[in-house]
């Protein structure tokens, strides 16, 4: 079953969210998962909503999901997009 991480951003230091951004296809395309979204212009058609990018990715299972999610590699850059953002981070699984 398919899980997929999704991801909801409000840039504070834009400069190390970028840094962070610039490393992230490296880090991510070493691991079993596909982007399906990386939106920083959502139209929100219902209620507040205030953040300023959605990302959502999709992994084949929970186990390549945390395996992404724990590799040294993204904790290693994942450093910038804490600093550089405010972010809900989800996990959820597909039917």
């Amino acid at each position: 079953m398919s899980v997929y991480i999704i991801a909801q951003l409000k840039f504070t230091r834009r400069e190390l969210y970028d840094r962070y951004q610039s490393r992230f296809m490296g880090v991510f395309r070493k691991f079993k998962g596909k982007l399906l979204v990386a939106d920083a212009h959502p139209i929100v058609l219902e209620g507040d909503w205030p953040r300023d990018k959605v990302v959502i990715m999709e992994f084949p299972d929970d186990a390549a999901a945390r395996e992404f999610q724990n590799s040294p590699e993204y904790q290693e850059i994942s450093v910038d997009r804490k600093a550089g953002a405010d972010a809900i981070v989800l996990t959820v699984r597909g039917l």
